[in-house]
């Protein structure tokens, strides 16, 4: 890859993994559009490598707690951070089960710009639904088990691209009464296993498959995807407690209708 588009790719994976907006999509796109080679599976697990270090350092003290509180469970000392780190394990499982299962089939599938044109369009009004109805009071650390599952089963759609993991995780935590910054966080909190499985998955079939890795791609991709992943968590927290999912639904209609336009459907 020129090193454009290692810094375009990685700014994308950085800036999108976190919003509500799909970053598969964002992925994908460049090599649908403008015809750039596919990046490969060593640069795809660089930089969710980058996304996953910045959220979690950004959440350091959260994961720090949970992480303590959760080996302490296992002597019967519960509270509320060890029930929270339970809750996102239990929510991961759907989404681990559902990409071992449907995996391939999304591949070959779902990797198209119609594809990715109807689920951004679609999921993005569900979002705006679930926002402009919520009235939710209730912290991440309120959320039952039977949020959580909920929550944990909506992710799993997210493996189908457009969808948006944060977006439709938001959406469905929205409907279940958490307010807005907490959606936000348990998505967050929620995707750390979950970039974990992925990455690690896409890594071993990498290193089974014997492949070429260029390690100044590598570094400069998962740098480059920290940075913005950083960056990105902290400003969208202030940008949702003030101005909710509006501007992210807007720019995903914009962006559903513009694929459409290009592939000549309107």
């Amino acid at each position: 890859m020129s090193f454009i588009e290692i810094i375009v790719l990685a700014l994308l994976q950085g800036l999108t993994e976190f919003l509500p907006i799909s970053s598969s999509a964002h992925l994908i796109l460049p090599s649908q559009l403008l015809g750039w080679q596919d990046q490969g599976v060593g640069f795809d697990v660089a930089v969710h490598v980058g996304t996953l270090l910045a959220v979690v350092w950004y959440f350091r003290q959260d994961v720090g707690r949970m992480l303590v509180a959760w080996v302490q469970s296992f002597t019967g000392r519960r509270d509320q951070d060890s029930r929270l780190a339970w809750q996102i394990i239990v929510a991961t499982i759907p989404a681990g089960a559902f990409g071992l299962l449907a995996s391939d089939l999304i591949e070959q599938y779902g990797r198209s710009a119609y594809v990715i044109a109807s689920t951004t369009i679609l999921f993005g009004l569900l979002l705006w639904w679930s926002d402009a109805k919520a009235k939710g009071n209730k912290d991440e650390h309120q959320a039952s088990w039977k949020d959580a599952i909920l929550i944990g089963l909506a992710q799993a759609l997210a493996l189908i691209p457009g969808t948006s993991r944060s977006g439709v995780t938001m959406t469905a935590a929205l409907m279940l009464g958490l307010n807005r910054v907490a959606a936000a966080r348990f998505s967050f909190l929620m995707s750390i296993p979950v970039i974990v499985m992925a990455g690690g998955y896409e890594g071993l079939k990498m290193v089974k498959a014997g492949a070429m890795v260029d390690w100044n791609e590598i570094a400069l991709g998962t740098a480059v995807s920290f940075a913005s992943a950083l960056a990105c968590i902290h400003w969208f927290l202030k940008i949702l407690a003030r101005l909710g999912m509006l501007p992210f639904v807007l720019y995903r209609l914009a962006l559903g209708i513009g694929l459409f336009v290009f592939l000549g459907v309107f």
